[in-house]
């Protein structure tokens, strides 16, 4: 065999070895692309979740071990933001979607069946908790989607939480324990808080008129009595009708309420009608309710959120 024979047959050799590895990583991509998630920046799970409030959970208890994706904007209103065109896709494309439940993302179900439909996998928060019903209006009967307004009912929802993110690929499920731990301490320290404020209101003043049905699960855990709404259903794309608010007004009289209270995510026009009709002297008082704010308005986090609201409905109340 001549001397170049042997460099022909050793050029075909390093060929096929270089063909197969081509190969074998084409392979490797296409199953790749195929699997739902992918992960993100250095191959990271990918987190979707629709409301901000449980974003800022997520965000606490996996910290930097994973991507996440908040749909909803700081200021919007849960019943009724839209997604757009990339978002709906990141849904589908996620390692795990987190979302409320109990109808409160009212215009997400077509993109929830998607998803689903996709293979993600899909933690519902309320699926964690015992929920209540709405116990009057025209929701009477159904279950309450805003258990976020009682801590101790959000020390279940991370505990459940926990459990889903630990078992996401390439997640270190202790340090997911600790921050979970770390941040039940911190919902235990803002349920101290609140019992703390709300015993200086006395009990007759222990009495909340809102836009909508919003606080059942804060009203069963603190002991106040729910007046009544604004708004009748427990869904903010619902309207008062004139009788609606003539009874409520009623209502207000008789309790004798000092303030009645508005979401700062609904405009307070009703509400402001809503005193005026009752021909007394109450005053209106934002609250911060089913959205976060920006930093530095009161509401940048849920837990800074909960400890706003339980001061203005402290104040509110004594005043």
């Amino acid at each position: 065999m001549t001397n170049q024979q042997r460099l022909g047959r050793r050029i075909d050799a390093v060929r096929r070895v270089i063909l197969a590895v081509v190969a074998v990583a084409l392979a490797v991509l296409a199953l790749v692309g195929c699997a739902p998630g992918g992960g993100g920046d250095g191959g990271r799970p990918q987190i979707v979740v629709t409301t901000n409030i449980l974003g800022d959970v997520v965000q606490n208890v996996i910290g930097d071990q994973a991507d996440v994706t908040v749909l909803m904007k700081r200021n919007a209103d849960p019943h009724s933001f839209e997604v757009s065109a990339k978002e709906a896709a990141d849904m589908q494309e996620a390692d795990l979607l987190v979302s409320n439940g109990l109808g409160l993302e009212e215009s997400l179900g077509q993109h929830f069946e998607r998803a689903g439909s996709a293979g993600v996998e899909h933690f519902v928060a309320a699926e964690a908790i015992e929920p209540l019903d709405y116990e009057s209006g025209e929701a009477a009967g159904v279950p309450d989607p805003h258990f976020w307004t009682d801590p101790e009912t959000m020390i279940d929802v991370v505990s459940a939480l926990e459990e889903s993110l630990a078992q996401l690929p390439g997640v270190d499920a202790g340090q997911v324990s600790a921050a979970a731990e770390t941040y039940r301490d911190d919902l235990v320290d803002l349920d101290a808080t609140m019992r703390a404020q709300f015993a200086t209101i006395p009990p007759q003043r222990r009495a909340l008129v809102t836009n909508h049905h919003v606080f059942g699960y804060l009203a069963e855990a603190y002991d106040f009595r729910l007046i009544g709404a604004v708004i009748p259903g427990g869904s903010t794309l619902a309207s008062p009708s004139a009788a609606d608010l003539e009874e409520l007004s009623g209502a207000i009289e008789e309790a004798g309420v000092p303030a009645i209270f508005a979401e700062s995510s609904q405009p307070d026009r009703l509400v402001t009608v809503l005193a005026d009709e009752a021909g007394i002297e109450v005053a209106v008082v934002e609250l911060i309710t089913e959205s976060l704010t920006e930093a530095g308005a009161g509401g940048g986090t849920y837990l800074e959120m909960m400890r706003t609201n339980t001061t203005r409905i402290t104040e509110g109340l004594t005043a």
